[in-house]
Formats: C-alpha cells, sequence, structure tokens
C-alpha cells in the first residue's frame, strides 16, 4: 500500500491510501479520486518525503501512551455523514427529472411550470450558465467512500 500526499484544484490538501501507484492513475483518470472536502475529481499527487527506515536504531517498542489513530477525524467523519444526510434528504423528497434538469429549472425560473423541489443531471457548463442567469442551483453531494 502506498499513502499520497493530494490535494485538488482549490488547494485542498488530504491524504489517500492506494494498492500501487498504477492503481492510484488508474482512479484518478476515471474520476474516482475526489477531493472530500468539494469532490473536485481534478486531484494530483503533492510531493512528500519518503519513509526511511534508521539503521544506526533497533525498532522501540510501542509505548502504553500511544493510541490508534482513526484514519479520518470526527470532524470529517461528522462532515461525510451530514453530507449523505443532505443527499439522502433532496433524494427522498425531491423529484428526478434526469438529463431534463437544465431545461425544467429553466422553466420553473421563468413560470412557465410550477415551482418544485427537483434534482437531475448537468454539466459545469450548463449550471454555470443558469447561475449567470440567475437560477439557484447546486450540486448534489456525493461521499466519496460511497463510490467504493
Amino acid at each position: 500500500m502506498i499513502k499520497y500526499a493530494l490535494a485538488c484544484e482549490q488547494a485542498h490538501e488530504f491524504e489517500s491510501w492506494f494498492p500501487s501507484s498504477e492503481a492510484f492513475e488508474t482512479q484518478r483518470k476515471r474520476g474516482y479520486v475526489t477531493c472530500p472536502y468539494c469532490n473536485s475529481a481534478k486531484v494530483e499527487k503533492q510531493v512528500m518525503a519518503p519513509s526511511v527506515a534508521r539503521t544506526d536504531k533497533a525498532p522501540k517498542a510501542p509505548t502504553p501512551e500511544v493510541q490508534p489513530v482513526a484514519v479520518l477525524s470526527e470532524r470529517e467523519r461528522d462532515l461525510r455523514s451530514a453530507l449523505r444526510a443532505l443527499r439522502e434528504h433532496v433524494l427522498k423528497n425531491a423529484e428526478d427529472v434526469g438529463k431534463g434538469f437544465v431545461e425544467e429549472a429553466r422553466k420553473m425560473y421563468y413560470g412557465e411550470t410550477e415551482e418544485r423541489s427537483i434534482y437531475g443531471e448537468a454539466d459545469l457548463a450548463e449550471a454555470q450558465a443558469l447561475l449567470e442567469e440567475g437560477i439557484d442551483v447546486l450540486p448534489l453531494p456525493v461521499v466519496p467512500d460511497d463510490r467504493n
């Protein structure tokens, strides 16, 4: 296993483990490696100092004071839990309009159809165009470990 220091295009820094460097590259290219803060799939490796074992000292046995450390902090677990709850709420209480999301959002904004909670698909350019028109949209959060 290899631990990489990673950063997204928004400069959020995080770490993740991979079975090999090839596995990291494959997962990154497929969009499976995402930032836990903003969900961006534009993730790159950061410079890391290698872990080198010293040969001049015998390995020390762990002291009783050493406590195991969770991979995710309590704050990160709480954030992921809140994001999952938000996603579940939207999926349960809104209508899935699929690929017709952009058109349906515009119809509601311009009063051509009744307003209601909807979700669906839009690429980045479509979402930006909606925002420029004054139509409020937000990406539906996906927690990275939900994809595994």
